[in-house]
């Protein structure tokens, strides 16, 4: 679970999480804010960057910690809250019977409670990106809840600290030709997720990211 900032909204995910689940990783990604101290009232791995690296990053550092510690399914989990835990199981279950590497969340496929026009659009049109450039035919882009198996989460370089590392991490999937497949998920939308979530302008930023990221690799 990368964090930056979160301290208003994390505690909600990380008691339903624990709740359920032994080994949950924070990455606070620098934050200036309690993410620190309301993330260390459970009993989770704590990781910490000194400075604000993006989210692309934190994902890295993680799995990295998770790899090391010999996690053999790995999911990664946003932390403000727009994530169901239910979930979790969900895209897990198809990368534990072996039959994909990496399972996807997509809320097209599912359900997302409280998400404007002008998000679904923006939405959309990553879609259309990704199976423009990735050549991947999904229906959901930049969704935080996704499942790895070891082989797939060492195989995959997250080398974009921001935001185009989803964009990445699609692009490295098509690139090394590891199965995947898309799970149903739920999104609950919140003025919180809303207000930190990417403009028009941030989302036409990070595609040009990615696609520089893409030409220098």
């Amino acid at each position: 679970m990368p964090a930056y900032n979160e301290a208003h909204v994390l505690a909600e995910p990380l008691a339903a999480l624990c709740g359920q689940y032994q080994n949950v990783v924070v990455v606070d990604d620098g934050s200036t804010d309690q993410t620190t101290a309301v993330a260390s009232e459970f009993p989770v791995y704590l990781l910490s960057h000194l400075f604000n690296l993006g989210q692309g990053a934190a994902l890295r550092t993680g799995l990295d910690f998770a790899l090391g510690h010999d996690a053999q399914v790995i999911v990664t989990f946003d932390a403000d809250g727009q994530h169901a835990v239910d979930d979790v199981q969900a895209v897990v279950r198809p990368v534990l019977q072996g039959t994909t590497d990496v399972a996807l969340g997509s809320r097209f496929l599912g359900s997302a409670e409280g998400m404007p026009m002008g998000r679904r659009l923006i939405l959309k049109v990553g879609v259309l990106f990704t199976r423009l450039f990735s050549r991947l035919r999904v229906t959901d882009t930049h969704n935080g809840l996704r499942a790895f198996s070891r082989q797939a989460a060492a195989a995959i370089p997250i080398r974009e600290d921001g935001m185009a590392h989803a964009s990445e991490i699609l692009d490295e999937i098509k690139r090394q030709k590891l199965r995947y497949c898309e799970v149903p998920v739920s999104v609950r939308y919140s003025r919180e997720t809303l207000d930190k979530g990417q403009s028009n302008w941030q989302a036409l930023k990070v595609a040009s990211q990615f696609l520089v990221g893409r030409i220098l690799r």
